[in-house]
């Protein structure tokens, strides 16, 4: 009992230095055990979670990938199947690695999706919203460089067509092409520049966004279903009336939702690592060959729905730039939308119909278009892309008309909840 006694004393006299000298205490509280959350919270409010656990994998698994991987146009390849191969474990790290990539997308898409439900972009959240792009960005940035090290022949051709529509863009395109690849065509100078910028640049850039984004989110406070600011209604401790503290209440709903991910994950990765040739394409496992083009050429499928648009815009004058800037100011748009949409309410729940619609036929649209840009260029597939980007754009830039005029419901002075 005595022993027991002098270990705990001894641990708060641990915990009391460090805090004397580091605000942990002080973090915990404000982020964690006295971070108050909306009540109300529903499961679409997990995936912000599930990003930063794929986050968590991807850094882990890429450094032990780069442990054996050669940044080298004559190595490369030889080195991952190395991996697979010799390595002890080293399939799972890369299956790891290669399912974690599509992960985040699928979970990167999943959240911003629900911030468009329930109006997470909207004021005060508006710089919350554009660090959340600037890390979807990243992502994209991050996932494109990656996508060239293994040095397969999709990675190769891939890179190849990516990189040159850049090439397109007026009087700096062929500069920019250029300064990118480090070279006058892909080549091994682009795979050392494209490790060094995976590896290190991006991943600095993306945690240092994820921090930033994370504190925003903690200085204003989290959005929830209905849209309601629970700050506003406060008890006798200054704590809000309809938020309940993050842990433990939203870390055990997190763990739920983190435990069915990797279950998903896991079984992707030990079942189905290719995932249909969706998340590793079969030329991939062909070495590079500047000879050879793969059959069809097509990026991965969480860029695709930007291909099918870049596509679906007809060449003029023998050149792409058209295509180019739809396909660009399809992402860039979406850095306006806290300013684009004009409703009275935030929430999806007491919007009216026109946005209801407007929503469902966005998300409709970039599933068909990420479909037609996985696909061989068709007749029909070119006059579906079209008209599905048309329908994306329409979102955007009708949107201070139809968020005005639409019928809205009166929104409560507090969070409905109801217990299940």
């Amino acid at each position: 009992m005595g022993n027991d006694h002098h270990t705990t004393s001894q641990a708060s006299g641990l915990w009391g230095w460090i805090n004397a000298r580091f605000p942990l205490d002080k973090m915990l509280k404000e982020h964690v055990t006295e971070y108050y959350a909306p009540k109300n919270f529903n499961y679409w409010y997990v995936f912000g979670v599930l990003s930063l656990v794929v986050l968590v994998i991807q850094l882990v698994s890429g450094i032990f990938l780069t442990m054996n991987y050669k940044p080298a146009a004559a190595d490369a390849f030889a080195s991952v199947e190395y991996i697979m191969r010799d390595v002890e474990w080293g399939w799972l790290i890369r299956y790891m690695h290669s399912t974690g990539a599509s992960a985040f997308f699928i979970v990167v898409y999943l959240h911003m999706f629900r911030a468009l439900m329930y109006g997470s972009y909207r004021a005060p959240r508006e710089l919350l919203w554009i660090f959340g792009m600037l890390i979807y960005l990243c992502l994209m940035a991050e996932a494109f460089m990656g996508y060239l090290l293994p040095w397969g022949n999709m990675s190769y051709w891939g890179a190849q067509v990516i990189v040159s529509l850049f090439g397109t863009i007026p009087v700096i395109g062929d500069s920019l092409s250029e300064w990118i690849k480090g070279d006058y065509f892909i080549s091994d100078i682009t795979l050392n520049r494209f490790f060094a910028l995976h590896v290190i640049a991006i991943p600095l850039i993306l945690v240092f966004l994820v921090v930033a984004h994370i504190l925003a989110l903690h200085e204003v406070g989290s959005n929830n279903p209905d849209g309601v600011e629970i700050k506003k209604h406060k008890n006798a401790d200054g704590h809000p009336l309809d938020g309940i503290p993050f842990h433990p209440y939203m870390t055990v709903k997190d763990l739920w939702g983190i435990s069915v991910f990797l279950l998903i994950y896991c079984g992707i990765i030990f079942f189905a690592p290719t995932f249909g040739g969706l998340f590793l394409e079969s030329p991939n496992f062909d070495p590079a060959n500047p000879m050879q083009t793969p059959p069809h050429i097509a990026p991965v499928w969480y860029f695709t729905p930007f291909y099918a648009m870049l596509r679906a815009v007809p060449s003029f004058a023998g050149t792409q730039v058209w295509g180019v800037l739809v396909m660009f100011g399809a992402i860039a748009l979406l850095f306006f939308l806290p300013w684009l949409d004009k409703s009275p309410v935030k929430s999806i729940r007491y919007k009216g119909p026109i946005t209801k619609i407007a929503l469902a036929l966005f998300a409709v649209s970039f599933v068909v278009l990420a479909y037609c840009g996985m696909k061989p260029p068709s007749p029909t597939l070119l006059l579906t892309s079209r008209i599905f980007t048309a329908v994306y754009f329409a979102f955007f830039l009708l949107m201070p008309w139809y968020s005005r005029i639409d019928a809205v419901k009166p929104v409560p002075e507090r969070v409905t909840y109801h217990v299940h």
